[in-house]
């Protein structure tokens, strides 16, 4: 159903918006006019957050920043219209939290990016050289186990850097995550800059909480953990370490080789200790700027940011694993999608979204449901939705309510959940169709009784440049061309092994290259032996030490890396989701991630 415009909750839009969205407009229509040549047009369009497809033509991606995730049922009801008037009639939610979604034409993206301005939503930034959406746990301010709720200081971040002058035009992208506690469900290890709210403890026997920053982490090809730039950071200092560490990267990143200049290699090219140096200095002089953004925001002074708070009894939380053996139902919903130990006594509940897609029903629904429950609503970074400041009493009904939206499956975050990049649905990069894997890897893991086996996660890349995540996941893969019996086939490379916690980033490495069509029977195998072998609590990354790692895991599963013949197996040549013969093809980047 498609509502009509004037029937939702839309808003004058702010002077300085318009002007921005006319002048895009303008932009538009000269370039279409031939009077912006296609280079400078693009830098023009991605700072905009619009993102070119492999259809090529005028198809676009419109990326909607979403800050730590948070939505608001006027957000909901507002891109439910747009993707039904401009789209697919379905949204895909990113493992940065944002939403967007394909096929708008350019000649309309003025349309949709004033649609989107109405209720608050702006793809300002979302894509190009630039900070990227900031990125923060989903559970902050519900988590029993945080520091800070780092919600105010994420929407703080957002907006301190978001149209700044000094992030319009960097060497590269530039992302920042922001993490409760050092569980990291934010994943701060792997950004330009993470942070993690840690305490320190002072002379009088108190402890002070703040920060630990850390810097120049990357994935893509070359995955870099991030590192510690200091053992402490105090609240009043956390803006200002920021905006210093993306001056030290736009003085000193390499604006003649894009594929070494994110800040990652800069690590590489002068070293941790003169980069941190370097940080630090410009942090002290940074008081004499007209702009300092010392001290303690404004909306953290104003929202505040005290913890959540556990209350003794802990289920369904960070690094706790759950077992579904005998639940179904609701049961089995609660047991693993729900998060309990705030001490109001209010709960969390995970809303799954399978491969991060949503319908434009399901997005009015949700916006029905945060109303009519009065509950706050959270995109999560492996493609979800968290229900959050739900009671006790409301779980049955909320349960009943998803299983209507078809958004009730359990194990949201576990092992059936797999985390899929666009793949070459519509990316230019992609070589392998990503998210038709990710789903054969769901059907293959429901068909072999171990879709509920917990403790296990599967991001798949259709490429090397890990907009899938694939190096941090127990199980990653990572699209590639394989040559074979005188055909081109779609393949993957399997890695084995990458977590992210403890304040500790460890990468997947490598186990052994498959046909596409075999990497669901390596998964089948490869769960269920770490299903039936494990001891108890054990974790897949022990597990995997335990049995010789990647490479001795990898040997066992060699009989399925061959490749049939084409007559003995024709579908092996054929990538998911495509009909005619795989054809390797890859288009001019677009800086996808």
């Amino acid at each position: 159903m498609t509502i009509d415009v004037a029937s939702l909750r839309v808003r004058p839009l702010d002077p300085e918006i318009d002007a921005e969205l006319a002048n895009f407009e303008d932009g538009v229509r000269r370039y279409l006019a031939g009077e912006i040549e296609d280079d400078a047009f693009r830098v023009f369009r991605l700072s905009q957050g619009i993102y070119g497809q492999r259809q090529g033509g005028y198809n676009q991606m419109v990326r909607v920043r979403v800050p730590h995730g948070k939505l608001e049922a006027d957000h909901l009801e507002m891109i439910a219209h747009v993707v039904d008037s401009y789209s697919r009639g379905w949204a895909h939610f990113t493992t940065r939290q944002n939403i967007q979604f394909h096929f708008v034409q350019l000649q309309e993206v003025g349309e949709v990016l004033r649609l989107l301005a109405s209720v608050g939503l702006t793809s300002r930034e979302a894509c190009g050289d630039t900070v990227r959406n900031v990125a923060g746990c989903h559970l902050a301010g519900a988590c029993p186990f945080e520091v800070l709720d780092i919600s105010a200081w994420a929407q703080a971040t957002n907006d301190w850097f978001i149209r700044n002058p000094i992030n319009q035009r960097m060497p590269r992208k530039f992302k920042i995550n922001f993490s409760g506690c050092a569980t990291d469900c934010g994943q701060a290890m792997f950004n330009d800059v993470g942070v993690i709210a840690v305490s320190r403890p002072l002379a009088d026997g108190t402890v002070e909480p703040g920060f630990r920053v850390f810097i120049a982490g990357g994935l893509g090809a070359n995955p870099h953990p991030a590192q510690a730039l200091e053992e402490f950071t105090p609240r009043s200092e956390l803006l200002a370490t920021i905006e210093a560490t993306l001056r030290v990267f736009d003085h000193y990143g390499n604006r003649d080789n894009k594929i070494r200049a994110r800040m990652k290699w800069l690590v590489d090219t002068m070293g941790i200790e003169e980069l941190r140096e370097r940080i630090l200095k410009e942090r002290r002089f940074l008081i004499a700027s007209a702009t300092y953004p010392g001290g303690v925001p404004e909306i953290v002074e104003a929202l505040g940011d005290a913890p959540a708070g556990a209350d003794g009894e802990i289920s369904g939380a960070p690094g706790v694993q759950v077992s579904l053996n005998g639940a179904n139902g609701f049961a089995a919903w609660d047991l693993a999608n729900v998060v309990r130990g705030r001490a109001n006594g209010k709960v969390s509940a995970y809303a799954h979204a399978r491969l991060g897609d949503v319908t434009s029903d399901q997005l009015r629904g949700l916006a029905d449901l945060q109303r009519e429950f009065a509950v706050e609503l959270r995109v999560t970074n492996r493609q979800n939705i968290v229900i959050r400041e739900l009671k006790e009493d409301q779980l049955p009904a909320l349960h009943e309510r998803l299983v209507e939206l078809d958004m009730a499956a359990p194990g949201a975050e576990l092992v059936r959940d797999v985390v899929s990049c666009p793949g070459a649905d519509t990316c230019n990069l992609a070589v392998t169709q990503s998210r038709g894997l990710a789903a054969d890897i769901d059907r293959a893991l429901d068909e072999a009784g171990l879709a509920n086996v917990n403790g296990v996660r599967i991001n798949i890349s259709g490429c090397t440049n890990s907009c899938g995540q694939h190096h941090t996941a127990d199980i990653g893969f990572f699209g590639l061309e394989r040559r074979t019996n005188d055909r081109t086939a779609p393949g993957y490379q399997m890695l084995l092994g990458g977590h992210v916690g403890a304040m500790e980033i460890a990468f997947g490495e490598k186990a052994t290259k498959l046909p596409a069509k075999a990497a669901s029977d390596a998964v089948v195998r490869v769960v269920g032996r770490y299903a039936s072998e494990r001891e108890a609590g054990e974790l897949f990354q022990d597990w995997l030490a335990r049995s010789g790692g990647a490479t001795e895991i990898g040997k066992t599963l060699c009989d399925l890396g061959e490749f049939p013949t084409p007559d003995e197996r024709p579908d092996f040549y054929v990538d998911f989701d495509e009909t005619g013969p795989y054809q390797k093809s890859i288009g001019d980047s677009e800086c996808a991630t």
